[in-house]
Formats: C-alpha cells, structure tokens, sequence
C-alpha cells in the first residue's frame, strides 16, 4: 500500500482531455503537494508544457503530438516521469512507485520516457521518439 494519494478523477479528467480531438489541451502535468499528487496545470502550448519540469522537483507529464507526414497524421502520446536533478535520493525512490499509481490512470500512451535532463524534453526530441515508436510514414516529407 502506497503513502501517496491521487485525486484520480481529476488526473483521470486531465488525461482524457489531452486524449479528446474535441479539446484544445495537449498535456497535462501531475505534481507533489507533500504525499498527494494531484493535477498542477494543462494546456496548449509545448514551452509552457516544457516549463513545468524543474530542477527541484518530480513530476509528471502527458503530452500529445502531431506525427506522420502529408498523407497520414496521427495523434501520439507520451508520458513523461521527470526526476530533477536536485530532488533527494528518498523522493527519486518514491518516484519509482507512485509512478505505477499514476500509469493506473493514464493507461494508453505511445512511449514512456523517463528523463532527468531539460534536453531530453525538447519538442523535437518527444516528437522524434513518439515518431518513431509509430510505424511507416507513407508520404516524401512532413
């Protein structure tokens, strides 16, 4: 049994809005308040999604991206678990578990990636890792 608490109907909300062609969101962020993870902040825009992972903190992440070229696009998902480089080793080991609490919820996603570095986050990092991860590209370009 886990000392975190998830408002899951609330990450379950976010997740589902990232997910729907209906809604404008395209990531949602989960961060700590003390033993509670709860849903910090979502929207539109991947540098406002790329601002939210500090050096001081875990957090995470789920991000929708546009991949394919002219004659198929598709929209894939990544989540994203951020370890900051400045967090104790006890939280870096917490992450690990409330990690599985957090996948309960968010269930499908193209990628998983775990990362520690601002780089590795970079739009055309995900992009390219989520573009890959999708199989054929049938046109010249994109």
């Amino acid at each position: 049994m886990s000392s975190v608490f998830i408002d899951e109907g609330a990450v379950r909300d976010g997740y589902e809005n990232v997910r729907n062609d209906e809604t404008p969101e395209n990531w949602v962020v989960l961060k700590y308040d003390g033993k509670q993870i709860f849903v910090y902040e979502s929207g539109i825009n991947y540098e406002d999604f790329y601002a939210q992972f500090g050096d001081e903190e875990a957090v995470y992440g789920y991000v929708r991206v546009e991949t394919g070229d002219e004659m198929s696009r598709r929209a894939k998902f990544a989540m994203i678990t951020w370890v900051g480089s400045n967090i104790s080793p006890l939280k870096k080991a917490r992450v690990s578990t409330d990690k599985a609490i957090v996948k309960q919820v968010w269930i499908q996603f193209g990628k998983e990636i775990i990362a520690d570095e601002k780089s590795e986050l970079a739009y055309d990092k995900i992009a390219d890792i989520l573009e890959r991860a999708s199989g054929a590209a049938y046109g010249t370009g994109k």
